[in-house]
C-alpha cells in the first residue's frame, strides 16, 4: 500500500468518525456552552435572592458557591454521558472519595455544620457581647468554621463553631436593658433602715438607673455576721458596668462616712480555764 492510499484511508477513517460521533459532540459542546450560562444567570438571581432575604453574607456566599459546583458537576457528568464516556464508575469513584473525605474531617464537619446553624438561627450576631465555650466577649466575625471573639483585655480568642453550637450560648447584647444586682452586708448592730434609705438616695440620684422598672431594695439574707442587703435596678445594657463600679464604690464610701459597717468573717475563740 502506498502512501497515498494510506492517506485516503485515514481520511476516510476520520470522516467516519466524524460523520459517527462529530453530531454528538457538537450537541455536548453546544450543550456545556448553554449549560454553564444558565448555571451562571441562576447563581447571580439565587444571590440576590439570598441578599434580599437577608441571609448572612458568609452563608449567602457558600451556599451561592455549593449550589453552582454542584450544577457543574451535574452538567459535566451529563455532557461526558452524551459523548459515549461511561459515567457510572466514575459517580461510583466521586461517591467512595466523598466517604472517605467524611470519615477524615468528622471534626472539621461538625465545625461547619455548626458555622451553618449558627449562621442561619443567629443566637448571636458581630459586635454583640456574648459568654460562650467559658470564654467572655465581643464577636468580632463568624466564620463557617470558628467564631472569633475579643475578650475584655484584648485577646483574640478563635472557638470552633461545633463547640459554641453544642454549647450553652449567653448573649448579653439581645436586650436593650438589664438587671444590676449587687448584695451589700452590714453589720447586727447597724442601723439598717438608715442603710436601705442611703441606698434608696443613691440610686435615685444616678440619671442612668431607670425609674421603670422601679428599683428593688430588699433585706435578703440574714449571714453569720452580716445582714445582707439586695439592690436590684434597671439600666441600658450599655450602662451596666458603670452603674455596677460606681454604685459599688458610691456605697462604699456613703456606709463609711454614716458609720455603718460592713464586716467581715471573723471567728471568736473562748478560752476557759479548768479548774484542778
Amino acid at each position: 500500500m502506498n502512501e497515498v492510499e494510506q492517506v485516503n484511508k485515514y481520511m476516510d477513517l476520520g470522516i467516519e468518525l466524524a460523520m459517527l460521533y462529530g453530531p454528538q459532540l457538537v450537541l455536548a459542546i453546544a450543550t456545556l456552552v448553554i449549560g454553564l450560562w444558565i448555571i451562571g444567570a441562576f447563581s447571580r438571581a439565587l444571590d440576590k435572592g439570598f441578599e434580599r432575604s437577608g441571609m448572612e453574607t458568609t452563608l449567602r456566599r457558600f451556599f451561592n458557591s455549593l449550589i453552582s459546583i454542584g450544577l457543574k458537576a451535574l452538567l459535566l457528568i451529563s455532557v461526558a454521558s452524551m459523548v459515549g464516556i461511561e459515567t457510572t464508575s466514575f459517580i461510583a469513584v466521586l461517591g467512595a472519595a466523598g466517604l472517605a473525605i467524611g470519615l477524615a474531617l468528622q471534626g472539621t464537619l461538625a465545625n461547619f455544620a455548626g458555622g451553618v446553624l449558627i449562621l442561619i438561627f443567629r443566637p448571636y450576631k458581630v459586635g454583640d457581647f456574648i459568654e460562650a465555650a467559658g470564654y467572655l466577649g465581643s464577636v468580632k466575625s463568624i466564620e463557617i468554621f470558628n467564631t472569633v471573639m475579643t475578650t475584655g483585655d484584648n485577646k483574640t480568642v478563635i472557638i470552633p463553631n461545633g463547640t459554641v453550637s453544642n454549647g450553652a450560648i449567653t448573649n448579653f447584647s439581645t436586650q436593650a436593658t438589664r438587671r444590676v444586682d449587687i448584695v451589700f452586708g452590714i453589720g447586727y448592730d447597724d442601723d439598717m433602715k438608715k442603710a436601705k434609705d442611703i441606698l434608696k438616695g443613691l440610686i435615685e440620684a444616678d440619671d442612668r438607673i431607670l425609674k421603670d422598672p422601679e428599683a428593688l431594695i430588699v433585706v435578703s439574707n440574714l449571714g453569720d455576721s452580716t445582714v445582707d442587703i439586695t439592690t436590684r435596678s434597671w439600666v441600658n445594657s450599655a450602662d451596666y458596668w458603670g452603674v455596677y463600679f460606681d454604685l459599688m464604690e458610691n456605697t462604699k464610701q456613703a456606709f463609711d462616712d454614716n458609720g455603718i459597717s460592713i464586716p467581715y468573717p471573723q471567728t471568736d475563740v473562748h478560752l476557759y480555764q479548768q479548774s484542778a
